[in-house]
């Protein structure tokens, strides 16, 4: 019998995240969308607007500034 506790039962900050969440790019294109996201903001007209001139100034590199 383990006396470990499920996942489902530890709080929030006992969890780990998994590797596939954690990487940014997959050699995909950055969308206006990932970079709202990213950036913790709300996917809002004025959001993606932002993120849209962002990409075109810095290109995918944006979203590497601000990801840690």
């Amino acid at each position: 019998m383990s006396t470990s506790q499920p996942e489902e039962s530890l709080p929030p900050e006992d969890r780990t995240t998994p590797d596939g969440l954690l990487h940014a790019r997959t050699g995909t294109d950055v969308s206006p969308e990932d970079l709202v996201l990213a950036s913790g903001k709300d996917l809002t007209p004025r959001n993606l607007e932002w993120a849209r001139r962002k990409l075109a100034e810095e290109g995918p590199a944006a979203l590497d500034k601000i990801l840690p």
